[in-house]
């Protein structure tokens, strides 16, 4: 099948995006139509993240709130307590974020894919980021490992379909090359917004994550 008429043929398929992967006997779902579904799907994560984000802010608020109370009564100890609570809210924060600007970027890039060339480049190291933070999604936002899953597998087999339409061969240190590039990009920006979005634990409270930096 010609490579224009792989990427933009109708699709005929019915069922789950998986499974609507092959349509007919034989015949492959358009190229055009899996990364539409893919990046789909990418798009309702991104919201689930995002909401994820606020619901961590919500929480940071009341947790910041009884750190400043329990200092202004001057009770230390439970100040140190939320304060440990505080830091590991923020970790969380941050994972999150990170992967919610990651996963934006994945979802710009294929939006621009016009050509074989540019579905190689750009799914391979999005396969790899989703990869890398599949682990950590699922714990932060367990309700979507499902998606999480889904998503990885769907683009893989994009990449499956677009080698065996173009005999392409895939340079895999460059997907990674890049794939570090886009989280580490996502982890600038989301300490950033970090400190932004979310004020410093008041002076005179040591966490104990501090404790341990200070003791190492």
């Amino acid at each position: 099948m010609p490579f224009s008429e792989k990427w933009e043929k109708k699709d005929q398929g019915g069922g789950g995006i998986i499974n609507r992967l092959r349509v007919g006997t034989g015949q492959t779902t358009p190229l055009k139509v899996q990364i539409e579904a893919a990046n789909r799907q990418i798009k309702l994560l991104i919201s689930q993240l995002d909401n994820s984000v606020q619901r961590i802010k919500q929480r940071d608020e009341t947790i910041f709130r009884h750190v400043v109370s329990s200092l202004a009564k001057h009770d230390n100890e439970h100040a140190m307590v939320y304060a440990n609570e505080l830091s590991e809210i923020r970790k969380m924060g941050k994972m999150v974020t990170q992967a919610q600007l990651a996963m934006e970027q994945i979802s710009l890039r294929l939006g621009t894919i016009t050509d074989l060339g540019e579905i190689a480049s750009t799914l391979a190291p999005a396969v790899t980021v989703i990869r890398s933070m599949k682990d950590s999604l699922s714990f932060a936002l367990p309700e979507a490992d499902r998606e999480i899953g889904e998503i990885s597998g769907l683009l893989s087999s994009i990449l499956v379909d677009a080698g065996t339409t173009g005999g392409i061969s895939m340079n895999f240190e460059a997907a990674n090359e890049e794939a570090v590039r886009v989280l580490e990009e996502a982890s600038e920006v989301a300490e950033e917004r970090m400190r932004e979005d979310f004020p410093a634990i008041p002076a005179g409270v040591q966490t104990e994550r501090e404790s341990e930096d200070l003791s190492a």
